[in-house]
Formats: structure tokens, C-alpha cells, sequence
């Protein structure tokens, strides 16, 4: 587009939003080249509080170079100076009608940002990239003798090259991972990833182009991907995720009707400290017809700590790279005992760094080794952030005895109540949905297909300090198939606390999980993995092995209990050939109640 019909574009376009009254919508139309400094004046000058943008339907293409530039603490992302087309920062709400518009980004940018946002509405949007930040090739050939193998590379919609004998990729704007990095083996004609899939971290002592156009990985393996899958690379761990698609900081009622995206440099959508959000109608999923096998680079959705009612209804996720959902809060380490008030705190993981764990007024437990079980609430009166990793914390009245360093904080009131139905997640990287909330939390009617676990469970006290323990689960009414095929043993339901060596391994840790009236039609025998659960309810599902592809973990138990109390199996109906139904140790059998199943052995 030329500089003087740009110019004019911006002319036309801001003219018209100014003769509006700020109260009424603004009208954007799509025009040629970028889009970044037409939004950049619209909300730069908008008068109001309250804006409403409209877009004509079309395509709108955005470029980085004349995007907000901003330091961010993204949880779960890589902190850094980002590229913000989008910036709701001053807005008490906002309402965005895109009536089908395609965005279509390039390079390193960031969508969308809402911070400190009353209300949000946002329908009928389509996001992508266009070109991927990754790398995708066949596998043509493997030598695990000499350690290498050989990649047939695709190039139509991808950018690489070979450098001083380094692949790199995707250069844009001078930007290129310098290694492949998260790798994963996909079934060319499914597009998921392969059967006994192994996560893969590449780095080769070198890539050399072949006469025929391919490229030789010199690089011995643990697990070879095999010939014909097609082995798709996301860079190195401390850059493969710049920022969500959208950012949801410390807003609240939230509604996304209808938005799909194809493509984002980290997850799809990202709450944090957000409350009352609906996301409807909308999906993560490749363009029809793409040669692409990765949609978002990390999670479709995650909600870290949140509060108020979220819904995930008829929504559809796939081939991520991460979870179709992931609902926690987070631990805080205690790292010294300052006074009687307060505390010296520490966030843990280092994509956690900067992360806003509680504000005065919240309500915290203490856990206290080694029991990791919720304990004495108070009141936070101050908080400090003496940097983006330490946080000093005084409460309104004096600390538990014998609160010592190592010890953690959970935040009690930012726990949001959770719900996801009617949705479908499939083909992508690791769990359908990871659940730690101890409000109310209702999966029903959806249809799941996992390469990890699909449903999962998993508390840490350390590595992601990601909490909590659930107390109230229903899970109803889904069909599960084809789960659980990564190469690394999983099950279909997974509840399995990740403690440090500080806390006690047999205390209870989640309560109240009821799995009922599910249909599970998988290759293999492990149904539900349960560990340190009180209550746990497996009632009227049908169980049926179907064959379909070669067993993974063929001696495992369709049920396996471990430190478990009140479990009640009844009603269930299995048909295949698992040779022993039910594993539980000691401690699981005393209240363990079987009844009613139907060929359960």
C-alpha cells in the first residue's frame, strides 16, 4: 500500500469515528496494508470509557512495527517488551462487533490486552497468523545406528533456513528460533499426534542440507519419530510462548461469542485475576484446508487465578500444543517469617514472575508441612512486591504457629466455579482439560479425545506451584475416544497430586469427584488413575475396548486406587478383554465399595 493512500485510509477512518458521539459505535472498514496505526489513533483518541467498535466483514491485516510497545508479566508466557495491536487499558468496557472480519497478524505481536476492564464483549472474530512460528516436515528417513534423521521440509506458508549448520526458523523481522526445540511427531492423515508420541527436545549438533532438498538432523534420540509422520518444532522453551492471543488482566464479565483462532504465538485466551467470563460458540482449530498440524502454541484456555462463575459452552479446541483448559491458582513459597504479621513470599516458577497472587482483602490458607492440606484463613492487610519474584505479605491478624520457610500460601478468595459442556477437544498436545478449583466444577456432554490424560488432576507444591485441591467435581455424560495414546503412561481420568519432598505422600489431597454415565471407547485398559482421593464416584459408565490401535500399557487396570478413601465403583459396563479390573493398595480397599458392574473381572 503506498504512503499517501495510507494516509488518506487513516484520514477516513478517524474523521468518521470523530464526527460520532464517543457513546455511539465505531465503524471500521478493512483497507490495504497494515491496520495497526488506524487502531492505534481510534483508541488512542477515543473520549469515552465506554468504546464500541465495529468491523465491516473483510480481511484486516496488522503489523508489529507501529504496534504499543510495553513491558508485560504474562503468566504461564515468556515476561518482555511487547508488541500490543489492540490496548484496552483505560476502558471501563468494552464491546467489539467483528461480524465474521478475518485478523490476520505477521510476526511477533500481541492481539489483544484488556487490563482493569468492567465489562467485555467481544462476537464474530477470526484470528491467524500469516506465516506459523513453527517448523513442519515429513519424516523420509531414520538411522538410529549414526543418530540422525531426515526431514522433508514444508514449505509452502512456513519460513526456515539452514545457518551456519543450524535450522532457524520462523525469521520474520529478524526473529528465528535457533533450534527446533518442543518437537512432536503427527500423523500426516489425522493431523493429532502419533500413536505412543513422546515429547521430543531438539537440538542437533547439526542440520545438513541434502542435494535432493531435505535436511539431515544429526541428533541421537531416545524416541525416533516414525517414517511419514510429519514432525512439527515450536523453538526453545524460554521464547516458544511471546503472548495469548487475548490477555484478560484483572477484568470481569467477560463474553466471547464466536471467536475462532487459528493461530497464536502462546494460548489461544489468557484470564488472570479475571471474574464472571463466558466463552460460547467459539474454537481453536486450523483453517480449512491448511497443511498447518498447530493451531496455538500453547493452552486454547487458561484461567489462573480467577473468581465468579466460568462457562465453557460449544466451543471446539484443537491441535494445540497444550491443554484444551487449564483452571488454577498459585502457590506462593514462604521464604521467611519477617514478624508476627507478615511474611516474605516467593513465586516459584519462572513463568510466574511478576504474577498479582493476592491484593489487601483477599483471604489466604496456610499449608503447612508436610501435611498439604488447607489450614488457619487470614486477611491480607498489605502486600509489597519488593521484585517480579518476592512478595512481602502482612495480615490483619498474627501468623500461625510454626509457619516456617517452605511452607505455602493459597489464595483462598480468587477460586472461580467452573463449567464446561457441549464443547469437543481433540488432537492436540497433552490434556483435554486440568482442573484445580475447590468450587463447584460440573464437564458434561462433551466429546473428548486425548493424547494425555483427558481429564486431569494435579495440585503441585513445586516445578508449577499451580493450585488447588478440588472439593466438589461432577463429571457427566461425556464421550471419551481414543485417549491417553502419548507414549508416556496415562488414563482417561488422572488425579495424581505432585507434592514436594517436604509434604507428606499419603494425606488426602482432592475430595468429592463423581464420573458418572461417561462413554469411554479407547484402545486400553487405563480408565481412571486416582490418588489421594476422598470420595471419589464411579457410577454407570460404559467402558467398551475397541481395538482400534495397539496397546500401550496392556497390564494396566481398567481402576487403579492408591491412598484413596470412599470410593464407591457401581454400575459400570466394560466390554474387552482387561484382565484384571480394579488395583487398589491397602489403604484404598478399607472403604472401597464395589457393586453392580457388569464384566468387570
Amino acid at each position: 500500500m503506498k504512503k499517501t493512500t495510507m494516509i488518506l485510509a487513516i484520514i477516513m477512518v478517524v474523521t468518521t469515528f470523530c464526527m460520532a458521539q464517543t457513546s455511539d459505535p465505531i465503524v471500521i472498514k478493512p483497507v490495504d496494508g497494515d491496520m495497526t496505526p488506524i487502531v492505534n489513533k481510534i483508541l488512542e483518541e477515543a473520549d469515552t470509557k465506554d468504546i464500541h467498535l465495529v468491523f465491516e466483514k473483510g480481511i484486516y491485516r496488522f503489523m508489529p512495527d507501529y504496534a504499543l510497545g510495553k513491558f508485560l508479566e504474562i503468566t504461564n508466557h515468556g515476561n518482555g517488551y511487547k508488541r500490543i495491536i489492540f490496548n484496552f487499558n483505560k476502558y471501563r468496557s468494552v464491546t467489539i462487533a467483528g461480524n465474521g472480519a478475518e485478523f490476520i497478524f505477521h510476526g511477533q505481536a500481541m492481539p489483544f490486552l484488556f487490563e482493569n476492564c468492567e465489562s467485555v464483549k467481544i462476537s464474530n472474530l477470526l484470528i491467524d497468523w500469516d506465516i506459523p512460528f513453527t517448523f513442519l516436515g515429513e519424516v523420509v528417513a531414520v538411522n538410529q545406528e549414526e543418530g540422525w534423521r531426515d526431514i522433508k521440509p514444508l514449505k509452502d506458508g512456513f519460513s526456515w533456513e539452514i545457518r551456519h549448520g543450524q535450522l532457524e526458523f520462523p525469521n520474520i523481522d529478524g526473529f528465528s528460533y535457533s533450534y527446533p526445540g518442543s518437537t512432536l511427531a503427527f500423523d500426516a492423515t489425522e493431523k493429532r499426534p502419533v500413536h505412543g508420541a513422546w515429547d521430543i527436545d531438539s537440538k542437533p549438533r547439526w542440520v545438513e542440507k541434502l542435494p535432493n532438498g531435505n535436511l539431515r538432523f544429526h541428533e541421537p534420540l531416545k524416541h525416533y519419530p516414525p517414517i511419514g509422520s510429519l514432525l512439527s518444532s515450536k523453538g526453545d522453551r524460554e521464547h516458544d510462548r511471546y503472548a495469548p492471543a487475548f490477555d484478560f488482566k484483572t477484568s470481569s464479565n467477560i463474553i466471547l461469542d464466536g471467536i475462532v483462532v487459528h493461530h497464536a504465538l502462546g494460548m489461544g485466551f489468557l484470564f488472570e485475576r479475571s471474574q464472571d467470563i463466558k466463552l460460547i460458540n467459539s474454537g481453536i482449530y486450523l483453517r480449512e484446508g491448511s497443511n498447518r498440524v498447530i493451531s496455538t502454541t500453547a493452552d486454547a484456555t487458561h484461567f489462573c487465578n480467577c473468581k465468579g462463575s466460568i462457562l465453557i459452552e460449544n466451543c471446539r479446541f484443537e491441535n494445540m500444543l497444550d491443554d484444551g483448559t487449564n483452571v488454577h491458582g498459585t502457590y506462593v513459597e514462604v521464604d521467611e517469617v519477617i514478624d508476627n504479621n507478615t511474611l516474605r513470599t516467593k513465586l516459584k516458577h519462572f513463568e510466574q514472575r511478576g504474577f498479582e497472587f493476592a491484593a489487601p482483602g483477599d483471604e489466604v490458607w496456610f499449608i503447612r508441612q508436610p501435611s498439604p492440606q488447607r489450614n488457619e484463613i487470614a486477611v491480607i492487610s498489605k502486600i509489597k512486591f519488593i521484585n517480579d519474584e518476592v512478595i512481602d505479605i502482612s495480615f490483619d491478624s498474627q501468623l500461625p504457629a510454626g509457619l516456617k520457610s517452605g511452607d505455602i500460601l493459597e489464595n483462598k478468595t480468587w477460586n472461580p466455579e467452573f463449567t464446561m459442556r457441549g464443547c469437543t477437544i481433540r488432537n492436540h498436545r497433552a490434556r483435554n482439560v486440568v482442573l484445580k478449583t475447590p468450587l463447584k466444577t460440573v464437564i458434561e456432554n462433551n466429546y473428548f479425545s486425548s493424547m494425555m490424560s483427558s481429564i486431569f488432576f494435579r495440585g503441585e507444591t513445586f516445578f508449577w506451584f499451580e493450585s488447588g485441591a478440588v472439593n466438589d467435581v461432577l463429571i457427566q455424560n461425556n464421550t471419551f475416544e481414543y485417549c491417553a495414546y502419548s507414549g508416556s503412561e496415562h488414563s482417561v481420568l488422572n488425579i495424581t497430586p505432585r507434592l514436594g519432598k517436604t509434604f507428606d505422600k499419603s494425606i488426602i489431597y482432592d475430595r468429592n469427584i463423581s464420573f458418572l454415565n461417561n462413554t469411554i471407547r479407547t484402545f486400553d485398559n487405563r480408565i481412571v488413575n486416582a490418588d489421594r482421593v476422598d470420595g471419589l464416584l464411579i457410577k454407570d459408565n460404559k467402558i467398551i475396548k475397541t481395538y482400534s490401535m495397539p496397546e500401550l500399557y496392556p497390564n494396566s487396570p481398567l481402576v487403579e486406587l492408591t491412598n484413596c478413601k470412599n470410593t464407591l465403583i457401581q454400575g459400570n459396563s466394560y466390554v474387552g478383554d482387561c484382565e484384571k479390573a480394579i488395583k487398589a493398595d491397602e489403604q484404598s480397599k478399607l472403604t472401597l465399595s464395589v457393586r453392580r458392574n457388569k464384566d468387570f473381572n
